[in-house]
């Protein structure tokens, strides 16, 4: 008992750590987690949620359990001198015949420590058994070369020792707990649904994910064209694009802007009017903010009110549409512009 309690002790403060950035990667994952589960299920099912989030807290633990503590001061592991490498698969061996049960416990723990991302794979992303013991010998992989390179070159030496047992038994454990996931099947998470149609009536987390994913869109796509752009003409001519009568600064913000409403009026009124309601966002969470079919002059007001709102809410006032809308929503359950016959 005195060697398992001096194993768990040595690991007290990397899940410390792990239930410290927890919540702060939850909320930066939120968003794109919500957008693969509507995805996928057609629906926000509240197991698959609660799968989700423990699927963050697992990968912030093998963050912090491999990585953390980090070094500091002046001396010591990844500041003045490396751990050496275990380039020996046998090396196990000798460490048990050094140090009894701890070796032991330390064989075990990377066993058990890779389980869940095989079950992981198996489940959630369900994947199959090959590919799952190829990731996790991938993600093994990963961890121990950042340990062989002092985080990827951050510090001049390995603070944390590189072993290639440690690859062969995360590795197993991958497989391990995808047969798990096998054995326990559908009783655990969720197996993959039929086809679900769009719904025509989304809620405010549904249509906050669809917008989301359009205004990334829209900003990785003004982001790439004008790079593209600058950048071609900055090849040919040797200068930074400028329009008469503007500097350089003033060239890049007019452009990128105008660049910026070109493709909101594709994602948010082009394509969407063309399938009936749905932006790429809306596609790939399926929903259209169609909620009823309307006259063509009743659909042009719409778009144009949908649009002007879009602008006003996220361009111009978010710091006060955004809450005024939130509140409109949970009172009448539909967005303004959705009163339009």
């Amino acid at each position: 008992m005195g060697a398992i309690k001096h194993f768990l002790v040595n690991y007290t403060g990397n899940f410390k750590m792990a239930l410290m950035l927890w919540p702060l990667a939850s909320f930066v994952l939120t968003l794109p987690i919500l957008a693969y589960l509507y995805h996928r299920d057609g629906r926000l099912r509240f197991t698959s949620m609660v799968a989700t989030y423990l699927t963050v807290l697992y990968v912030m633990g093998l963050g912090c359990f491999t990585l953390y503590p980090l070094p500091e001061g002046t001396s010591g592991p990844g500041i003045t001198y490396g751990i050496p490498a275990n380039f020996n698969p046998l090396n196990f061996i000798y460490d048990i015949q050094k140090e009894g049960l701890r070796a032991v416990f330390q064989l075990v723990f990377n066993v058990v420590f890779f389980m869940p991302l095989g079950f992981i794979a198996g489940r959630l992303l369900r994947m199959r058994f090959v590919p799952t013991v190829l990731l996790a010998c991938a993600t093994s992989m990963c961890i121990e070369f950042a340990q062989y390179t002092g985080l990827f070159g951050l510090y001049d030496y390995a603070y944390r020792c590189c072993d290639v047992d440690d690859v062969i038994t995360n590795t197993l454990g991958g497989a391990l707990g995808w047969l798990c996931a096998l054995l326990l099947g559908a009783k655990v998470a969720p197996g993959k649904m039929a086809e679900v149609p769009l719904t025509d009536h989304p809620g405010f987390v549904r249509r906050c994910v669809a917008l989301w994913l359009d205004f990334t869109l829209i900003g990785m796509g003004t982001l790439a064209l004008w790079l593209v752009i600058a950048g071609g003409y900055q090849l040919v001519t040797g200068e930074l694009p400028q329009l008469p009568g503007l500097d350089s600064s003033q060239t890049n913000e007019l452009c990128t802007s105008a660049l910026w409403l070109g493709l909101f009026l594709i994602i948010e009124v082009i394509i969407p009017w063309r399938h009936d309601g749905s932006t790429p966002g809306g596609s790939f969470v399926r929903m259209t903010f169609e909620t009823h079919p309307r006259t063509t002059g009743y659909r042009v007001a719409f778009y144009v009110v949908r649009s002007a709102t879009l602008l006003l809410t996220f361009e111009a006032v978010p710091w006060l549409l955004i809450p005024v809308l939130t509140v409109f929503y949970l009172f009448a359950r539909r967005m303004p512009y959705d009163y339009i016959p």
